[in-house]
């Protein structure tokens, strides 16, 4: 496993910018930007499982290791989602997949908030994550602080 870390501090409280990031309808549209026509299922609480998924229903499903709202979420991996939705936690795949983790930190100092993304994941995921996120986080920002605006 490689340890990859992603930063963008925005001009938000914490509670704005974890709102836009989990919000369903704002999660779309700043996570469009790197992965077009993604979204979740379920609920950011401690304990549930969530499945991040793109167009046709394919994607991952992860387990909610750690929620502290406006702080931090902890998610684990623990398969992939096929088309239609199905789990798979034994093809080569799947096996690549599980046990990678995402963790969002949102440090608040002063009116405004730094997130910081960090990735533990296999080798050959990497690129993946350094093509998309600093994109999504950048669209990220955009929002939180035209919501801050019009709010």
């Amino acid at each position: 496993m490689e340890t990859i870390t992603y930063k963008s501090t925005i001009d938000a409280p914490a509670k704005k910018v974890w709102d836009t990031m989990l919000n369903a309808d704002t999660y779309k549209q700043w996570v469009s930007k790197s992965w077009p026509n993604s979204s979740y299922e379920g609920k950011w609480q401690e304990g549930t499982q969530i499945r991040f998924t793109g167009p046709g229903g394919g994607g991952t499903l992860a387990e909610l290791v750690e929620v502290k709202p406006h702080k931090r979420v902890l998610a684990r991996h623990i398969a992939i989602l096929l088309d239609g939705g199905k789990e798979d936690r034994t093809s080569e795949m799947a096996k690549g997949w599980i046990g990678i983790t995402e963790a969002y930190d949102f440090i608040e100092e002063n009116g405004k908030t730094t997130v910081v993304v960090t990735i533990e994941t296999n080798p050959e995921w990497k690129k993946m994550f350094d093509d998309g996120w600093p994109t999504a986080l950048e669209e990220l920002k955009k929002l939180s602080e035209r919501k801050l605006q019009t709010a």
